[in-house]
């Protein structure tokens, strides 16, 4: 028996506790509509284990409050609490034209818009609450850096390609201006 190849699991939500007496389940949502949660079968857990089923649902603020079968009391509902929830990327609709999902991003060069340079691969995309960073790879090794998923920074994603092309902002720190140049020159330096 050969293994099965790993599935590309999307996180889609995570549950935010109970909501009231009953057991129903408070999920906050990561998807454009979040009532389209409850039209996937099954949702998982990161190992692609089974975690929820939702019987029936209704909107929310920042989310949605669903019914889930086991799930009867809201001690039950505030023990998922933080549970993460994924769904197998097969189970999205194919993006438009000129849409992608993030997760397609992963894995794909990264090259310099002006002189075709290899920079690396994304690694991953990640949000820390001031918009979506690329985690690049470098192509010659070492630790990875973020480029900021913007216009400016990121003119073009050719997806059909397979290649990302990228205008990174100047390094933080780096050296800049004529006083870099001549650094090391040997001078000694006065500052009054």
């Amino acid at each position: 028996m050969s293994p099965q190849p790993p599935v590309s699991l999307i996180l889609v939500g995570r549950v935010a506790g109970g909501f009231g007496v009953r057991g129903d389940v408070k999920i906050t949502t990561y998807t454009e509509d979040p009532k389209s949660l409850a039209g996937f079968k099954a949702l998982l857990r990161q190992d692609g284990s089974h975690a929820l089923t939702i019987t029936s649902a209704r909107v929310a603020k920042e989310g949605l409050v669903a019914r889930c079968p086991g799930i009867e009391t809201k001690e039950a509902a505030d023990a998922l609490r933080g549970l993460r929830l994924y769904v197998p990327r097969s189970a999205l609709p194919e993006p438009d034209e000129d849409e992608f999902y993030l997760t397609d991003l992963v894995g794909l060069p990264v090259r310099h818009v002006s002189d075709n340079a290899l920079l690396g691969s994304v690694k991953s995309v990640q949000n820390f609450g001031a918009g979506d960073l690329l985690e690049i790879q470098p192509a010659l090794g070492g630790q990875t850096w973020f480029l900021p998923f913007t216009r400016a920074a990121v003119p073009e994603v050719k997806l059909a390609e397979r290649l990302i092309l990228a205008d990174p902002p100047a390094l933080v720190g780096g050296a800049e201006g004529p006083a870099a140049e001549a650094e090391d020159d040997g001078a000694e330096r006065h500052y009054d």
